[in-house]
Order: structure tokens, then sequence, then C-alpha cells
């Protein structure tokens, strides 16, 4: 792992607040198939995510530059989890949302500027819990998805910092009260029991 790689981790693991529990690296190894599938479906709900912003905020054209970037990346990403799965006999369906976002999106408020401001700091979360994921499963992955994992590290972790980038850029007020606010919250659905295996799951009871 690069310095770069490391220091964006470093960086990420701070914004966080906390790791992902042992118990969740135990699950991914043993819902391998699932880990793959839900993977796929949060590239291309990313994908889906930045381009809803783009069609919503026509008027912000530094959102409309990053989040067309990072729509194709994660489409990129989609196809690459495709083509992992395919060669694994593992096939693309559908598989219920997990409790993380819809926890997530609840707290978000109702009018702008304040619910373009909440989007962005969850979007935040998503990369940088994702980048996180992806470091944690390194040393229990096979070398093959060991590599590709670790070749997602750096464009999420810029990913991460293009959210906040925006946010810092469109508010009109401090933004570490609502990151700490959506901190707990997020805490709260990585460490706390869930009932199905996703990637951004918490720990399965």
């Amino acid at each position: 792992m690069t310095e770069a790689v490391q220091a964006d981790l470093e960086a990420i693991y701070q914004f966080l607040g906390c790791r992902t529990p042992e118990a969740w690296i135990k699950s991914a190894m043993e819902n391998l198939p699932i880990l793959l599938i839900d993977h796929a479906q949060c590239e291309k709900k990313a994908a889906s995510t930045a381009m809803s912003m783009m069609y919503r905020y026509v008027d912000k054209p530094e959102l409309l530059a990053k989040m067309s970037k990072l729509a194709r990346e994660e489409l990129v990403h989609f196809d690459q989890v495709l083509k992992i799965m395919k060669q694994r006999n593992i096939d693309y369906g559908h598989l219920s949302a997990a409790r993380y976002a819809g926890g997530l999106h609840q707290h978000i408020r109702k009018q702008d500027p304040g619910m373009l401001i909440d989007k962005l700091i969850i979007g935040a979360f998503v990369e940088a819990r994702s980048c996180e994921r992806f470091a944690a499963l390194l040393p229990v992955l096979d070398d093959e998805l060991a590599a590709f994992y670790r070749s997602l590290l750096k464009s999420e972790a810029r990913h991460f910092r293009d959210y906040l980038k925006l946010a810092d850029l469109y508010t009109e007020e401090p933004l570490v009260d609502r990151i700490q606010y959506f901190r707990e919250v997020e805490n709260y659905l990585i460490e706390s029991g869930d009932t199905e295996f996703r990637f951004h799951s918490g720990i399965l009871q």
C-alpha cells in the first residue's frame, strides 16, 4: 500500500470514528457471494445517487463536474465487480437493501440548503466506509479480490474528499456539528446488531 493511500486511510479512520468490527469481517468471509452481489449494487446505487444530484442541482457547476466523474467511475467499478462474479459463477440478482443507507437518509433535512449539505455529508460517509471496508478485507481475501479492492482504495478515498469539499463549498454554517451528528448515526449502524449481511451492514446476529 502506497504512502498516499495510507495517508488517505488515516484521514478516513479519523473521519469515521469507528472501524469495521471483526465480527463483520468474519461474516463477509462466510457470505462472499452476497458480499460481491451487494458490492455491485452499491456501485450502481452510488452512480444513481450522483446522477440524481446532477438532475436536482443543475445550477451548481462544481457539483455537476464532480458528480459526473464520480458516476462514470462507479459504473466502471460496477462492471468490474460483475466480471469477477462471472469468473466465479456468481449470478447477479436482486438483494434487499441494507438498513444502512435508509438509516442515514431518514435524518436528512427537508429543505435546501440543509438537504443538500446533509446529502453530501452522507455521501462522504458512504464512500469513506466503503474505503475502510475494502482495507479491512485485504488481509483475509484471496489474491485476486485483494488486488481488486486495493485498486479501489484511491478512487473511493477521492470520492469521500469530493463530497466533503462540495459540502464545505455550499454550506452556510460550520460543518463540524452536522458531521458529528451523522458520525454518531453511522457508527451506530456499523456497530449494532443486524438481521442480514450486506456490504454496509452492522454485526450479523
